[in-house]
């Protein structure tokens, strides 16, 4: 895990964030927007599941938290970030609009990002290794569907966990680090995607889709993992000498807790909502 300083807003080459689930309440906004209020980098790639369509198709979910995630996005955008959205399994209605560009953030299907020391990575959201996803849309959407409810459990575990000065814990997190099943599953999809980056000849293999944050090794493949908005809260970010490290945010949270809150951004009426609306409507 990376090392957190007192220094903000803590400076990145780049930055990967994946599984936000924007839409669903069991997203951690509030982490997120922290986190990108408080890091700035030349590069943000969101690998996908930004926007959970999946679960606004059964009922619009957009407080303003979610909204003021979507504005500092295109705040860093705007600001010269060069900002790259490559769309999974839950916002895959985007994947209609690949090569384009939206508000200065492009969409891409995959891409390969070079480091400052010269390795590649290929860039995908991973759902395309998933079995489940790709051969049997309904089993996935029961799945997701399960995993919301665990997630509800968990929301509100950690609101007692809070009530009793107690930091962030992802029961989640902890029951697929404990049932095989889980654990097999996890092991094969990163085999799969270390696989694919032998094929490609590339370096390495960021991506995201099983809310799993990890890098490791696989037999000369470096495979990244961002990980989720709504478990672990995760990000993966590149250091100005190409080294990748895993940051855990609510970890670092309490490192930053000394130093003086960031402003929140402005109000801002409901364009983005209205937008993620329309696009659910037409999704449906």
């Amino acid at each position: 895990m990376s090392q957190v300083t007192h220094l903000r807003p803590l400076k990145y080459r780049s930055i990967w964030i994946s599984d936000v689930h924007l839409g669903f309440r069991g997203c951690q906004a509030e982490f997120l927007l922290d986190f990108l209020q408080a890091t700035d980098c030349k590069q943000l790639y969101l690998v996908g599941d930004i926007i959970d369509v999946w679960a606004m198709k059964s009922g619009l979910f957009w407080p303003q938290t979610h909204n003021n995630v979507v504005r500092a996005i295109l705040d860093k955008a705007r600001d010269g970030t060069e900002v790259v959205y490559v769309p999974g399994n839950h916002d895959e209605i985007l994947r209609d609009h690949l090569g384009s560009e939206y508000g200065q953030v492009k969409l891409r299907d995959e891409l390969v990002h070079t480091t400052a020391d010269g390795r590649q990575f290929l860039i995908m959201h991973g759902d395309k290794f998933d079995q489940v996803v790709q051969s049997g849309r309904w089993l996935a959407m029961l799945g997701s569907r399960l995993y919301d409810l665990l997630l509800s459990a968990n929301h509100r575990l950690n609101a007692l966990r809070r009530r009793f000065g107690f930091g962030y814990w992802s029961l989640a997190a902890y029951l697929k680090h404990r049932v095989k099943d889980a654990v097999n599953y996890i092991g094969n999809f990163e085999q799969a995607v270390a696989e694919e980056a032998r094929r490609r000849d590339v370096d390495g293999m960021i991506c995201g889709h099983i809310h799993h944050a990890e890098i490791r090794d696989i037999e000369g493949v470096t495979y990244c993992n961002c990980g989720d908005w709504v478990e672990s809260c995760t990000a993966l970010v590149e250091h100005h000498d190409g080294t990748i490290e895993l940051l855990r945010w609510t970890d670092a949270q309490q490192v930053l807790t000394s130093e003086q809150p960031l402003a929140q951004p402005e109000p801002v009426s409901r364009p983005a909502a209205a937008a993620v609306a329309a696009m659910v409507a037409r999704a449906g």
